[in-house]
């Protein structure tokens, strides 16, 4: 999809398209629409970028929370979003063994009775491995540090739905 493509789009379908390109925050589409017309991806992904930092403590906070846990009940169920399923499941996430899902389990409530929100990682840049390490190494991080490694993790996520959306590469 081109760039005149996204500039052109009415409210309805610019939804349909990025209405999840931050994870079940939708509002955050419906405001970056209004920012039309976008030169590029980067101009693109700007303003998805900008609406997160204007937020306040509770708000990125809340950006965080939307976030499913990796490899959790959410996906053992089916109840992922397309894109979410589609990162966890090619990231090997849904064909970890007992005693790795249960070892991400413990450290995954860990972190969020740590934090107060989801472990997020772009699991397209990593492999399952990665995780439990990466989950285990986070956990010593002060909380505003890790509030802003979580958030930059929310936008690598947000960059490879758009780039995805757009047929570029990321």
């Amino acid at each position: 999809m081109d760039m005149e493509k996204v500039n052109s789009m009415d409210f309805g379908e610019f939804m349909d398209v990025f209405g999840n390109v931050i994870e079940r925050c939708p509002l955050i589409a419906a405001a970056v629409w209004s920012k039309r017309p976008f030169s590029d991806l980067g101009d693109l992904e700007k303003h998805f970028f900008a609406f997160i930092d204007a937020l306040p403590l509770s708000g990125q906070e809340g950006v965080l929370r939307c976030h499913p846990e990796l490899a959790g009940r959410e996906l053992q169920w089916g109840r992922l979003t397309a894109e979410s399923q589609r990162e966890q499941s090619a990231a090997g996430l849904q064909n970890l063994g007992a005693a790795e899902r249960l070892r991400l389990s413990e450290l995954t409530a860990q972190y969020r009775a740590r934090f107060g929100f989801p472990f997020v990682l772009a699991v397209r840049l990593s492999d399952p491995a990665a995780a439990p390490r990466e989950l285990a190494r986070r956990l010593r991080c002060p909380p505003a540090q890790e509030l802003r490694t979580a958030l930059g993790e929310v936008k690598k996520i947000c960059h490879l739905r758009l780039a995805d959306l757009l047929g570029e590469q990321p």
